[in-house]
């Protein structure tokens, strides 16, 4: 009684094997995917989601607009006198908000953060989505490989 349903499930899984495979593969032979995958935590299928959710990088005019499109900037209610700041907006692509929160995830398992001590780690983990959007679209039209530590300054 159990052998179909083993053989559905391994199945399952060989087209699962096949799927990844075409991802991995479709993601190597785009430039702008690979020099993506250079961010810790961000592999194959973020790096495509993110491409295909930018689309064209030249239309925004500043990197941290992107972190908008994807619902990761938090709301704001202002009056004459009042800004108040909430939470998330959530809107816009949620597929790419997603994932862009599980490669912060995974980077968050890495290295920690003071953030995430002070406001705990799912606040940390919005922050560092938002900082991931913004810092891979200037990646992208900078044509820069991800670096962990800034350059040293090249000054004469």
């Amino acid at each position: 009684m159990t052998e179909p349903l083993l053989a559905a499930y391994e199945d399952g899984l060989r087209t699962l094997a096949k799927l990844d495979e075409m991802v991995l593969a479709i993601a190597k032979k785009d430039v702008i995917c690979r020099r993506l995958m250079t961010v810790p935590g961000v592999g194959p299928v973020v790096a495509l989601a993110y491409r295909t959710g930018v689309d064209v990088a030249h239309r925004f005019d500043k990197s941290r607009l992107v972190a908008a499109v994807f619902g990761l900037t938090p709301r704001v209610h202002a009056s004459g006198e009042v800004e108040l700041f909430g939470r998330i907006t959530r809107c816009g692509d949620a597929m790419v908000h997603a994932l862009l929160y599980e490669a912060a995830n995974v980077m968050m398992t890495r290295c920690r953060l003071k953030v995430a001590r002070r406001h705990g780690a799912r606040k940390a983990k919005v922050a560092l989505a938002r900082r991931l959007a913004v810092v891979m679209h200037r990646m992208w039209v900078d044509g820069t490989d991800f670096f962990m530590k800034r350059p040293a300054s090249t000054t004469v």
